[in-house]
């Protein structure tokens, strides 16, 4: 009976062991890893920015209106610049702001292209003056000696902002774009011309200041450099959409921009009996250089 038993228990065992045999093997889950994002410099961007700007140096030329012997800046009103009064101003700017988008073509490295719109507090004032030859006292209309006080004229030229709507390109090395741009410019300018003359002097004697002005237009191109800060740098914790639940990072730029919003005309006009009917054109040409640095938030889902 122990003997029966004992065969029992061994067939027993053989079938569970065979049983187990037979059901699936019990694996451990293969490591799963979370693909790393790839930055792209695709989505909408505003920021703020400051600058340096700096006014070429073009002629102010002003030339009197009335032919060679009557009016001009030889025969009569000799503080006018017929040959040309150099004006040139530079200066930090205020403060600015912009807004735009772009679309990067392949994320990490590749083609970026995008549209900006920026504007600049310039608030560039630049005043010149000019002391001319003294005009011949006339004596029963016939000129004499050269009295000791020369006439002066004072001309101003002021950029209050300039603002640009650009298009761009650039590459992008990861977080480091390189691009250009280009388009149109704006911006308000203010002309002035004002000339001073004495009674002894003879003709012409007094002159109002000829003023103007203008929202002008021309075009800007230029390029710069942009830097996406990590987003485990602490400068990322700068990024107040992080308070409001909106993903931003924060970007570095530098960019030059050259800019040209062509010329204008003042006319200066005599205001008494002895010159009432001179008249004088000053010609002015507005471009420079601006040189913006700031910050961008960019905002996507990257």
């Amino acid at each position: 009976m122990i003997r029966a038993f004992l065969l029992g228990s061994a067939a027993a065992l053989v079938t569970t062991a065979a049983v187990a045999a037979d059901l699936p093997r019990r694996a451990e889950a293969p490591p799963v890893f979370a693909p790393i994002p790839v930055f792209t410099w695709t989505g909408f961007y505003a920021g703020l920015h400051t600058g340096y700007a700096f006014t070429d140096n073009p002629n102010i030329r002003t030339v009197g209106n009335q032919g060679p012997t009557i009016g001009n800046c030889t025969a009569g009103f000799r503080a006018c610049s017929g040959s040309g009064l150099k004006s040139e101003v530079d200066g930090f700017s205020k403060i600015g702001g912009g807004f735009g988008y772009n679309l990067q073509v392949t994320p990490g490295s590749g083609f970026v292209v995008g549209a900006a719109f920026d504007m600049t507090w310039t608030d560039l004032e630049k005043n010149a003056g000019f002391i001319g030859a003294p005009n011949p006292v006339i004596v029963g209309g016939v000129p004499t000696a050269l009295p000791a006080s020369p006439n002066g004229s004072l001309y101003t030229q002021n950029l209050d902002y300039l603002g640009t709507l650009n298009g761009k390109i650039g590459y992008a090395f990861d977080r480091f774009l390189v691009y250009g741009t280009g388009g149109l410019a704006f911006g308000q300018v203010t002309y002035g011309a004002s000339f001073y003359g004495t009674v002894t002097q003879g003709l012409p004697l007094q002159f109002v200041g000829g003023y103007d002005k203008q929202f002008e237009t021309g075009y800007n191109f230029g390029g710069g450099v942009e830097y996406a800060i990590p987003t485990e740098s602490f400068l990322s914790y700068f990024a107040f959409g992080r308070l409001l639940g909106i993903k931003s990072d924060v970007t570095l730029k530098a960019e030059y921009i050259r800019y040209d919003l062509g010329g204008r005309n003042v006319v200066v006009q005599g205001v008494l009996p002895a010159n009432s009917a001179l008249s004088y054109t000053s010609s002015y040409k507005t471009e420079g250089s601006l040189i913006r640095a700031g910050f961008n938030y960019k905002f996507s889902t990257n």
